[in-house]
């Protein structure tokens, strides 16, 4: 479940190994490019960290994040 603080999304997903962890990114990669709203996110072998918000909005979360956090839920799942 995504956590709202600091005016950010946050979640951590899980993978088996760093391979998973880095095809779920390169697909949530592409899926921010068609979306023109890019996460910062971070990897640890097998761990993915990502927080949503939008920048033109003065840093907060907006509609675009909610989105956004939708269909990378769908990528993971």
């Amino acid at each position: 479940m995504w956590q709202e603080t600091d005016d950010k999304l946050y979640k951590t997903f899980e993978f088996k190994d760093f391979s998973e962890a880095f095809a779920f990114m390169t697909r949530v990669a592409l899926l921010a490019e068609k979306m023109n709203h890019h996460p910062t996110w971070k990897n640890s072998w097998n761990k993915v960290e990502i927080w949503l918000y939008t920048h033109d909005a003065g840093n907060t979360v907006t509609e675009k994040d909610k989105k956004l956090a939708e269909r990378i839920d769908q990528l993971f799942k």
